[in-house]
């Protein structure tokens, strides 16, 4: 061999030493791992003076990259960090606004660095005909994108009754996705029984939304796998952990929806920290976190095997997992605290065509004693439905503050045919707790429209403006202040890095809370109250939706 073509060699050439973590074989031994050109090219067994632990990279089996209010090349800066080298990213959010051209997008973007996001074709798109989105993805557009070598999977099935009942056009995805041999992701909280056993016999192969331990060793007992969710609304860890032991070979760890502020503190090492400290033995939580994912979705990432491309990561210890090295594709995208992937250009591209509103817009002229309230539970996507008393000032259905019963809207960010006759949606939220002012999103999920909780319609219809100024954000505002964070990409999304967003969030979220909110995640649990496919009582544009009879509810007990 030349010198040139020596020194070419050495240049491609890596070698790591430590503690080599062999999750297959149950085994940590010293030893030392060449990689050259990308790719692992030995592993041996040999005394050496690290005392760092070698390890395969984490992977969040189920996440929605737009709930960090981040473009992919943003999230992927932030996440190697946490020993997070891969996703399997659902890209739904922005699908509802601006359909396929936002996957596009999403991919595209996420090119733009070694991170390897795996994204999924979203299967329900709007999520359901109660409520209006920003675009449609049938059949057709479903069979296109799964052709794409790109799309990993069919996303999470959220019109589980569709499934049930025998809905052509679901089964049409559904059918697509096997022809094309790729997995089809659930979404089915509180599925039990026969109707479960219908929906897993349709193909469907995952849940992230057990939120009981029942609900998910049924589920197990049926042959799903399981996705053990904590995110910064939804949090069912503690609910299922206690599965893992048992079943670790059939489950795996997702946030889901993860905000910035909560994605600068950690990852999926958060969750593999807490397991193993619950002294759960600690290559089942890394058969979980690491191998399972990457076999279940067939997907393009190193297991720190002969062969394997280098991706993994280098970890103080297997207990706290602090990440001191993380390597994608033999490339060091993380060290010592900085992480080395760089900033990329893109588009902004958005779908807001809405007028102001204004105070009357949100009033709600009423005679009742009683209405229906959405009852907000702190940490879970799931709410209760209940019954309260009302309170009207010259009649109209106003917030009252002394109960925490407070106003909500949802307005229609999408230009229709009538949009100019539509008022917006008004229900009424319990355990929000503010005491002033009001909080809006235009993160709303899952169709993104514009929504808002308030002590009084002047504070409301001063904050839904706000956002209908900026073309999407978060807001908070009182009779004192008002600040937002615009995020201009599809309206839920920053043009920002995670430091700044994530600065910009925590303000945000500490100001909700200044207001009087006692939730752990206000804005988080604001954007899940417009996700009709989630029972109990949630709010669309279009009206009051029951998740449990899948249809509109009056707000008003007659």
């Amino acid at each position: 061999m030349s010198l040139r073509a020596q020194s070419r060699s050495l240049k491609y050439m890596k070698v790591l030493k430590g503690n080599i973590v062999d999750i297959q074989n149950r085994n940590t031994f010293k030893g030392e791992i060449i990689i050259e050109n990308g790719k692992i090219s030995s592993i041996t067994e040999k005394d050496c003076k690290e005392n760092h632990f070698i390890l395969p990279g984490f992977v969040d089996a189920h996440i929605h990259i737009e709930s960090s209010m981040l473009v992919p090349s943003e999230f992927a800066k932030i996440a190697v960090k946490h020993g997070t080298i891969a996703t399997v990213s659902d890209p739904h959010e922005i699908a509802n606004v601006l359909g396929v051209k936002g996957v596009e997008f999403m991919i595209e973007n996420g090119k733009k660095t070694s991170f390897k996001f795996n994204f999924g074709a979203p299967s329900c798109v709007p999520a359901t005909p109660f409520e209006s989105a920003g675009a449609v993805i049938d059949s057709e557009d479903i069979k296109t994108l799964l052709s794409n070598p790109d799309i990993k999977y069919l996303a999470e099935m959220m019109n589980y009754p569709g499934v049930i009942y025998d809905d052509a056009e679901v089964h049409k995805k559904i059918e697509w996705a096997k022809h094309f041999n790729k997995p089809v992701d659930g979404h089915a909280p509180g599925l039990r029984g026969k109707d479960l056993d219908k929906y897993i016999s349709a193909g469907i192969s995952t849940d992230h939304e057990c939120f009981t331990y029942d609900e998910a060793l049924e589920k197990l007992q049926k042959g799903m796998k399981v996705i053990i969710r904590e995110g910064s609304a939804a949090k069912n860890f503690e609910a299922l952990i206690d599965l893992l032991p048992e079943h670790f070979e059939n489950m795996m760890f997702c946030s889901d929806d993860k905000h910035p502020d909560d994605l600068l503190l950690g990852h999926i090492n958060q969750l593999a920290e807490r397991a193993v400290a619950k002294s759960i033995d600690v290559f089942k939580v890394l058969q979980a976190t690491c191998i399972n994912p990457v076999e279940h979705y067939n997907l393009d990432v190193g297991l720190l095997q002969v062969g394997d491309t280098a991706d993994c990561i280098i970890v103080e210890d297997l207990k706290a997992f602090k990440t001191l090295q993380t390597y994608i594709n033999g490339e060091l995208v993380f060290d010592s605290g900085e992480s080395k992937i760089e900033h990329v250009n893109f588009e902004i591209l958005n779908n807001f065509n809405t007028d102001k509103k204004i105070v009357s817009d949100f009033r709600f002229e009423s005679e009742t004693d009683k209405i229906r309230v959405i009852e907000c539970l702190d940490g879970e996507l799931v709410t209760n439905k209940i019954i309260e008393d009302t309170t009207i000032i010259s009649g109209n259905l106003v917030s009252n503050t002394e109960t925490d019963i407070l106003k909500m809207t949802v307005v229609n960010r999408y230009h229709s045919d009538n949009y100019r006759d539509e008022k917006p949606s008004i229900a009424f939220i319990k355990n929000f707790g503010l005491k002033e002012g009001a909080i809006a999103s235009s993160v709303g999920h899952d169709s993104h429209n514009i929504i808002a909780v308030g002590v009084s319609d002047v504070a409301i219809c001063k904050a839904v403006n706000l956002l209908i100024e900026h073309k999407g954000g978060i807001c908070a505002v009182s009779d004192s202040f008002e600040k937002v964070v615009a995020l201009p990409v599809a309206g839920i999304m920053s043009d920002q890095n995670a430091e700044t967003i994530g600065k910009q969030y925590s303000e945000l979220d500490k100001m909700a809370k200044d207001l009087g909110s006692k939730l752990h995640a206000p804005y988080m649990s604001l954007s899940f109250m417009a996700l009709l496919v989630i029972p109990s009582l949630k709010l669309g544009d279009k009206g009051l939706f029951d998740g449990n009879s899948f249809q509109f509810t009056p707000l008003e007990v007659k």
